[in-house]
């Protein structure tokens, strides 16, 4: 592994800029080591996120996961979440298991790995700690119109044009 290579660029920085909230978890702290039952070379469960302080006229949410440090050139998408209802300030650990997981009329969209689930954090051996942003996107729209068989690259370029704020939480993994 080159670990000399030059960290990537943030994955919002090149974005129009939109007003920022506050996002948590119960499960890890921003710039802090991901406990490895949320990797996926370990349990492969998505850990719990909770945001407030977003805009009145929120919408609707999109929630996702990307490692920009991922040996690619475009990243890696491990999670999307598309269509929770604004009412939803929450997602309990766990809720990237499977549609049946998730409120409403929320439901995944595929992650690079395949998948309509969470795919957990799963850097090359031996390479340094990646970057695991955590956003969500507070929309201006009810729904996406996109269905199950979206791109997460495709969910985000729909989602850019509805952002009405974002906010992230990113911690690290290893292995």
């Amino acid at each position: 592994m080159n670990l000399d290579r030059p960290l990537a660029q943030h994955p919002y920085d090149k974005l129009p800029a939109v007003p920022s909230f506050t996002v948590t978890s119960n499960d890890f702290t921003d710039g802090q080591p991901l406990a490895p039952q949320y990797a996926g070379a370990g349990e492969n469960v998505s850990p719990h996120l909770s945001w407030s302080g977003f805009p009145d006229e929120t919408r609707s949410f999109l929630v996702s996961c990307f490692d920009p440090d991922a040996p690619t050139p475009a990243g890696w998408w491990h999670w999307t979440v598309v269509d929770l209802d604004s009412a939803v300030t929450e997602l309990e650990q766990g809720a990237g298991q499977s549609d049946l997981m998730l409120p409403g009329a929320a439901f995944h969209v595929r992650h690079d790995g395949g998948g309509h689930d969470y795919f957990g954090p799963y850097p090359p051996e031996g390479d340094r700690p990646h970057r695991y942003v955590f956003a969500v996107h507070a929309l201006d729209v009810d729904t996406l119109e996109l269905d199950e068989d979206a791109t997460a690259t495709n969910a985000h370029f729909t989602a850019v044009f509805h952002t009405i704020a974002r906010g992230i939480v990113a911690p690290t993994f290893q292995r």
